[in-house]
C-alpha cells in the first residue's frame, strides 16, 4: 500500500558488481544484462549489481514496513466498528497486512537481510515507511476511504510489480495484489453503505474523503522532475512506470467511481482533458510530503512508538522459538545464520547509518 521511489537508494550505473555471496565476478556482470534486456527474472543466486541488490532490500523493506505500520490505523477501529460483520471484516483485513508484511521480509531475506535487523532500523528511524500511515483516522468513513483511496493507489502502484525483475518480490506481489483489491471492494462497498444512511454518515464519508485525497496522491512518490531513482529502477525493470504515469492513472481510474458514490473530489483543477484523454488535476503539497517523510507528520511519533513496544513486546516469544529451534537441532553451529550474502548485505545497509 505504499511509494517506494523516495527511500530507494541512489545507486550509480557504474558501480561495482557482486554475486549473491558478494564475489566479484566478470561474467556476472554479462549475465544479469542480459537478463535484463530479455525481461527475465533475477533470482536470489544470480550474479546481481551492488546498487540491484541495495536497491530491492530496501524497496521491499520499506514495502514490508509499511504493511505492518498500516495495520495500526484501521486497527484503532476494530473495537470501535459498528456492528459485528464490520468487525469480522476489518479483523480480516488487519490480518492480511499482517501476512503481506511477512511474505516481503521473507522476500528481502532471500538477499541476504535479516529480519530482526530490518525492524531495529525502522525503529531507529534509519529505514522509511508509505508516508500515507502518519495520518490519523479520525472516524469509521476513515476505514471506508483508506479501502478505496490508499488500496486503490497501492493497487496502481503494485500491480506492475507482479512484473518486477526480482523474482522473489514479484511472485510475493501476486498474492498481494489480489488481496488489496478485495480490500478496495470492502472500502467501496462500506462507504456506498453509508452514502444511502443519513445525512451525518454522507457528510462524514465526504470529510474523510477531503482528508485522504491529497495524501493518496503522494503514495507515488515526487514528481518524476523531482525523483533521480526513478531512471535507474526503471532501467533494472524493477519499476515499470514512474510516479506521474502511476499518479494519472489512479486520478482517472478514482473519478468515475467518486461520481458514482457521490462524493466530491477535493481539487478545484479537477476536469476532463479530451484533448489528452486524461483528466487534468492539482498537485499535492510537495513540502508536506517531505515532512512526513522526514517524521513530522501528525502521526509518526505515535506509529514508531506502537512499532517498539509491540517488538518489545513479542521479544519473549523469538527467544523461546530460537531457543526450541536450538534444542531442536543440537548439532548446528550458533553461528550457522552467518552467510556471506548476509554480510555482504549488512556492509550495504551500513550506509543507512
Amino acid at each position: 500500500m505504499t511509494s517506494f521511489d523516495s527511500a530507494a537508494a541512489r545507486s550509480d550505473t557504474g558501480a561495482a558488481r557482486i554475486d549473491s555471496v558478494g564475489t566479484r565476478s566478470d561474467a556476472g556482470v554479462a549475465r544479469f544484462d542480459e537478463a535484463i534486456a530479455r525481461d527475465q527474472r533475477i533470482e536470489p543466486a544470480d550474479d546481481m549489481p551492488e546498487g540491484y541488490r541495495r536497491t530491492m532490500v530496501r524497496q521491499i523493506a520499506q514495502h514490508a514496513h509499511s504493511e505492518i505500520i498500516g495495520m495500526q490505523p484501521e486497527g484503532d477501529w476494530i473495537t470501535r466498528a459498528p456492528t459485528l460483520r464490520r468487525k469480522a471484516i476489518l479483523l480480516a483485513k488487519v490480518q492480511d497486512e499482517a501476512g503481506h508484511g511477512l511474505y516481503l521480509y521473507s522476500a528481502a531475506e532471500t538477499l541476504g537481510a535479516d529480519r530482526g535487523d530490518l525492524t531495529r532500523r525502522l525503529i531507529e528511524g534509519r529505514q522509511k515507511y508509505s508516508s500515507i500511515f502518519n495520518y490519523p483516522t479520525r472516524s469509521f468513513a476513515d476505514v471506508g476511504v483508506i479501502g478505496w483511496l490508499v488500496d486503490g493507489a497501492a493497487i496502481c502502484n503494485q500491480v506492475p510489480l507482479c512484473r518486477s525483475s526480482y523474482g522473489p518480490y514479484a511472485r510475493a506481489m501476486i498474492r498481494i495484489c489480489k488481496e488489496e483489491s478485495f480490500h478496495q471492494r470492502q472500502g467501496y462497498e462500506l462507504l456506498m453503505t453509508m452514502m444511502r444512511g443519513i445525512p451525518a454518515q454522507r457528510e462524514m464519508v465526504q470529510d474523510a474523503v477531503d482528508r485522504w485525497w491529497w495524501p493518496s496522491l503522494m503514495m507515488f512518490g515526487p514528481p518524476d522532475a523531482d525523483s533521480p531513482n526513478t531512471a535507474q529502477s526503471m532501467a533494472w525493470k524493477i519499476k515499470r512506470h514512474t510516479n506521474d504515469e502511476l499518479r494519472q492513472r489512479f486520478v482517472d481510474m478514482t473519478v468515475p467511481q467518486a461520481e458514482a458514490l457521490g462524493v466530491t473530489l477535493p481539487d478545484p483543477d479537477l476536469r476532463w482533458n479530451a484533448e489528452r484523454g486524461h483528466h487534468d488535476f492539482g498537485q499535492p503539497d510537495w513540502d508536506e510530503l517531505r515532512r512526513v517523510i522526514s517524521g513530522d507528520g501528525p502521526m509518526n511519533a505515535q506509529r514508531l512508538r506502537r512499532r517498539r513496544e509491540a517488538d518489545e513486546d513479542g521479544a519473549w516469544v523469538r527467544e523461546a522459538a530460537a531457543a526450541h529451534a536450538a534444542a531442536s537441532s543440537p548439532a548446528v553451529s550458533s553461528t550457522s545464520g552467518s552467510s556471506p550474502a548476509a554480510a555482504s548485505t549488512a556492509s550495504i545497509l551500513e550506509g543507512e547509518r
